[in-house]
């Protein structure tokens, strides 16, 4: 991943989508089903931009998926940026799981959805996205906002597993490794890409929840 960097560094705030419709609740969504957030993820929404709001952003990118763009509108609409939709920052297909909750995988398939970081990068969920075309699909997104953003300040408002793909792949790690770090609904982590120093990748923030709205 270093090669790939730009020898500036870039601050990233990763943001994942709000509390989605009560009826998708514990089910694997995934790409296949777009929806929207629920009436605290609507409130997750506003905490974002909430807490951002004394922060300067030079632009926003997001998921093409309505949980994603609902959650970065507050925040794009405060800070005057148009949110660039990135198409491959979409959540990961998972196949036959998709629409099952997560004990109906369990009696369908066999095996634990607790378990479904390490299945990706071994047997692989049926008709789904392997681990390996996952980080692959989002690599180039992730170095192109590099690139395009040398020196500055980005929200990427996208999905948990996306925000592990990308602590994956500038951490070097496998992503069954990311089975250890918890992004919650409307969290907030912030790393910083300095490629100048020993370390070029620097967890500043991991699943920070800002405080709700009254």
């Amino acid at each position: 991943m270093k090669s790939h960097l730009p020898n500036h560094p870039t601050q990233l705030y990763l943001i994942r989508h709000g509390e989605v419709e009560v009826q998708y609740h514990k089910v694997f969504g995934g790409c296949r089903i777009d929806m929207g957030l629920s009436p605290l993820g609507e409130r997750h929404a506003q905490a974002v931009a909430s807490w951002l709001a004394q922060t300067p952003l030079d632009a926003v990118y997001c998921s093409p998926m309505r949980r994603a763009q609902m959650t970065s509108a507050p925040l794009a609409e405060a800070k005057g940026l148009e949110p660039i939709i990135v198409p491959d920052l979409r959540e990961m297909d998972f196949g036959d799981w998709t629409g099952y909750h997560w004990e109906g995988v369990q009696e369908h398939f066999g095996v634990s959805a607790f378990d479904w970081l390490e299945i990706i990068e071994s047997a692989g969920i049926p008709n789904g996205e392997s681990a390996a075309h996952l980080t692959h699909r989002v690599l180039p997104a992730l170095v192109q906002i590099l690139q395009d953003n040398p020196h500055k300040r980005v929200a990427i408002v996208c999905h948990g597993g996306i925000i592990r793909v990308i602590l994956a792949l500038l951490l070097e790690q496998p992503l069954k490794a990311m089975a250890h770090f918890n992004i919650e609904y409307g969290s907030i982590s912030v790393v910083e890409i300095q490629p100048d120093k020993k370390h070029a990748f620097e967890i500043e923030l991991l699943n920070f929840c800002p405080p709700l709205p009254v």
